[in-house]
């Protein structure tokens, strides 16, 4: 993020640095200190300020909005720090009713990301016994023959998946089902054959995928291998849901309106990541993915991970015309 000097430097860029330099990253995260500084910078704007737990591991700091604009209800930041804004008319019954605009990802072209579903992960952990033996033999049914069919198995899906992506122009990654071998364990010596060896992965599954037919065929994949082989999810999430993104859904209206009268360029897609959306989508909060950040090459945790000012001015323009356009949604029938 560029600067012209600290004379001349916009008083939200300042503010934005002070809030960088809070250890917000894994695997020690400060998130301690990062609602601090929100709660701080609350009471600096005369702002109330309360925390609440909502969905699994998903914590929030909410900024009641001040009596000058009633309508514009609450800021929610969520344990990640990211900056979620939620809005409800009255908070006098449950307070979480209501709609999430949270992270998205970043567009090289002049166009906005804008998610409305995202891809399930499943982490997969696929291990196989067989005969151990010195490694100068030609042992059979080896935990590694096995292990080797599985393996085979699930790269062969993710090259379909993958080719299906490259001939198709009118799919983006997050609509096809993505998987990675991330982990391989097993074995003592190298003249020794293990009698376990484990391989892990990582998927990310389309929401439009039939998900009992995708297990059922993962553990087709480790019967076919043979004897001893067997399947467990250290993740698996079952609920994708999508948000609509037509006139029914009054906070997609109200949002892609005021993106109309700016003159912003949007590309509605599916998140090939998960975020914590995926948890209020569950409970039946309309939830969009959207990070104000277009002309930014996409370094998602990269070492480089940057913003230009410029970008991240014209995002903190965009919220200005966002917020209060959607906290005007009138409240649906069910919260009233």
């Amino acid at each position: 993020m560029t600067s012209k000097g600290p004379e001349e430097e916009h008083p939200s860029v300042t503010l934005f640095r002070q809030y960088l330099r809070i250890r917000t990253v894994q695997p020690k995260p400060d998130y301690g200190a990062a609602v601090a500084f929100f709660e701080e910078r609350a009471r600096q704007l005369g702002l109330g300020c309360q925390k609440v737990e909502v969905a699994p591991g998903y914590v929030v700091t909410v900024l009641t909005w001040p009596g000058t604009n009633p309508t514009l209800s609450s800021i929610l930041l969520n344990s990640h720090t990211d900056v979620v804004p939620v809005f409800k008319e009255h908070w006098s019954h449950d307070p979480f009713e209501a709609f999430k605009d949270s992270e998205g990802i970043a567009n090289p072209t002049d166009a906005f990301t804008v998610f409305y579903s995202e891809r399930s992960p499943w982490w997969v952990r696929v291990t196989s016994t067989g005969r151990p033996g010195h490694a100068s033999r030609f042992m059979e049914d080896t935990a590694a023959e096995k292990l080797h069919k599985v393996v085979s198995s699930i790269l062969a899906f993710r090259e379909k998946e993958w080719q299906r992506l490259q001939s198709n122009p009118h799919l983006k990654e997050g609509s096809v089902t993505s998987v990675n071998l991330t982990k391989l364990e097993g074995g003592v010596a190298y003249n020794v054959i293990p009698a376990t060896m484990s391989a892990s992965f990582d998927f990310r599954v389309a929401p439009d995928m039939d998900f009992k037919a995708f297990e059922e065929q993962l553990q087709s994949w480790c019967q076919a291998a043979g004897e001893g082989v067997t399947l467990e999810f250290a993740q698996k999430w079952m609920h994708p849901q999508v948000t609509p993104t037509d006139d029914s859904n009054p906070w997609w209206a109200a949002f892609s309106r005021v993106c109309k009268d700016m003159k912003l360029t949007l590309e509605p897609e599916i998140m090939p990541a998960a975020t914590d959306n995926r948890y209020i989508r569950a409970v039946g909060i309309p939830a969009l993915g959207f990070s104000p950040m277009n002309r930014t090459p996409v370094l998602l945790h990269d070492h480089d991970e940057r913003l230009h000012e410029a970008v991240f001015l014209r995002g903190v323009d965009i919220y200005t015309r966002l917020l209060p356009a959607l906290a005007s949604v009138p409240a649906l029938p069910s919260e009233s």
